[in-house]
């Protein structure tokens, strides 16, 4: 008899779970609280515009590849993919500017035009984090269910890289020494929610990832990607029950038997969370059942800054400026300062705009653009009002945005919608509107971040950027691997992508998604 499982949530790691869990013979029901799948990996469309509500970086492909593989379809077949060159134009409030390019002597030329003496040490930062890369892979792609994990062979020999103690910033000092250029390559760590001066050290890799596989756009978004993978898990058996929100988890003593909506009570032999981790543990389970993470403990833990966000369609085009432009604050510690301790309205706002249309005329009318803007912004905090700072918050980031090459977008918007972190909080279920989960700080990592196979509960799973390995679409894909194949494990099920397990980050590079002749071995 089929083993039934539930998911929580059709993001894209409840998505990523329910195909590897129908593929190995489950029956897989998904219940989502909104009207369509993707979560924050979905699309906002009006008046013929279209919009990424989250992310719009679409990096490392592989891994769900590999996912679609396992499901009799590739993802090249399911989404059409366009890998960007210039990857991002990073603008510095201090002056320079540099467009990153997977082309290493042009992006080597690129760094030397505003720092000379840091050229050279580009191929050292590749060459050094391509080996961090490869050692750093078993951990990225197995669950760490107790200190005892820290021990295996696998993380012993990354060791001597990691230099725990050490944040990106004070890491890349051994490559670059203009601090504009190491801003350009740790910005990445607001990926995580966190300060490159921050955050460990060994996330140096997310750059080097850019670099190494390339920064994609799917045509359409990359919420077309989630709708193609509710497609493929349909075709698999999923069933997605949309506008269904779970009002409670239900057990037998510690053990999950399944969910209650208002469509009545569901059973299952196991259930898999892929709601935001704090938001779900507050509101779907009893605080008694808890041990490791009850409510108390969840409020002292760190979470990741939130995002104030505009989604622009404009009667104009910019066919001069690139697909994406971060902007990088002259004030740039003083912003963060103002972010993660002080808890304000940052006056010199770090910003990014995603100018999509210049790559995929599918998202606006013709001769029109859809624009992205966001601000990275204080979580949730009794310090901040939106419905008081939001307006003004919008015409500082406008007019910054028209000071970054795209003028003055006021009289030619014909349509607006703005997000705020009280609107992450209150209408996408984020735990203090904290758009990157828990902080990837190092007492918040490995086996000490929520599991994948949850700790303190009985046939219970984690899928998500709050649980192991953290945050980011390929990481959350990988992460829907673990989850799934210890969830097959525990039921005593396999397939045949279920032996191939540890074979994501470190498999045969796909072909199709490899930048080219760029990256020397």
């Amino acid at each position: 008899m089929s083993k039934d499982v539930i998911i929580i949530g059709a993001g894209p790691g409840g998505l990523a779970s329910a195909i590897l869990l129908a593929q190995a013979g489950l029956r897989v029901r998904i219940f989502e609280r909104l009207p369509f799948v993707g979560g924050r990996t979905s699309t906002i469309e009006a008046q013929g515009f279209k919009f990424d509500l989250g992310p719009t970086f679409f990096l490392y492909p592989r891994i769900l590849d590999e996912i679609f593989q396992a499901a009799g379809t590739t993802l090249r077949s399911e989404v059409e993919m366009v890998q960007l060159d210039p990857q991002y134009r990073i603008q510095f409030g201090g002056g320079g500017q540099i467009d990153a390019t997977p082309n290493l002597a042009e992006m080597e030329r690129q760094i030397a035009s505003i720092a000379p003496q840091d050229g050279p040490g580009f191929h050292r930062f590749i060459h050094e984090n391509r080996r961090k890369m490869d050692l750093s892979q078993p951990c990225l792609e197995m669950p760490f269910n107790h200190w005892g994990d820290l021990l295996r062979t696998s993380m012993l020999k990354i060791l001597p890289l990691l230099h725990p103690f050490e944040s990106v910033d004070t890491y890349l000092r051994r490559f670059f020494s203009d601090p504009r250029v190491r801003l350009a390559f740790s910005f990445q760590s607001k990926y995580l929610g966190m300060s490159p001066f921050r955050c460990p050290s060994l996330f140096s890799i997310l750059s080097f990832l850019e670099y190494e596989h390339g920064v994609w756009h799917p045509l359409g978004g990359c919420g077309a990607v989630t709708a193609a993978m509710a497609r493929v898990a349909r075709a698999l058996g999923v069933e997605i029950r949309l506008d269904e929100p779970v009002e409670e988890m239900l057990f037998a003593g510690s053990r999950a038997i399944g969910v209650r909506t208002a469509s009545g009570e569901h059973r299952a032999d196991s259930v898999v969370i892929n709601a935001d981790f704090a938001h779900a543990m507050s509101n779907l389970v009893p605080d008694r059942l808890r041990r490791r993470w009850t409510d108390a403990k969840i409020a002292r833990k760190k979470f990741s800054c939130s995002t104030f966000m505009l989604y622009l369609g404009v009667d104009r085009t910019f066919e001069n400026l690139p697909h994406h432009t971060i902007h990088i604050s002259e004030r740039y510690e003083a912003n963060l300062d103002e972010i993660e301790r002080l808890k304000c309205v940052p006056a010199d706002p770090s910003f990014y705009v995603q100018n999509a249309c210049v790559t995929d005329r599918t998202l606006a009318p013709r001769g029109q653009s859809a624009l992205y803007l966001l601000a990275p912004v204080p979580h949730q905090s009794e310090k901040l009002d939106w419905r008081r700072e939001g307006a003004g918050f919008r015409k500082l980031l406008l007019a910054r945005a028209a000071a970054a090459g795209f003028g003055d977008l006021e009289p030619h918007i014909q349509f607006e919608r703005m997000i705020t972190p009280a609107d992450w909080e209150h209408s996408y279920a984020l735990h203090r509107g904290a758009t990157f989960n828990l902080s990837h700080s190092l007492d918040q990592m490995l086996h000490l971040r929520p599991r994948n196979r949850f700790e303190d509960l009985d046939r219970v799973y984690l899928v998500g950027g709050g649980t192991h390995p953290g945050s980011g679409l390929p990481v959350i894909f990988e992460g829907a691997r673990i989850t799934a194949r210890l969830l097959c494990n525990d039921l005593g099920i396999t397939s045949a992508w279920s032996k191939s397990a540890n074979t994501g980050l470190s498999a045969v590079r796909t072909p199709g998604f490899h930048p080219a002749a760029a990256i020397p071995s």
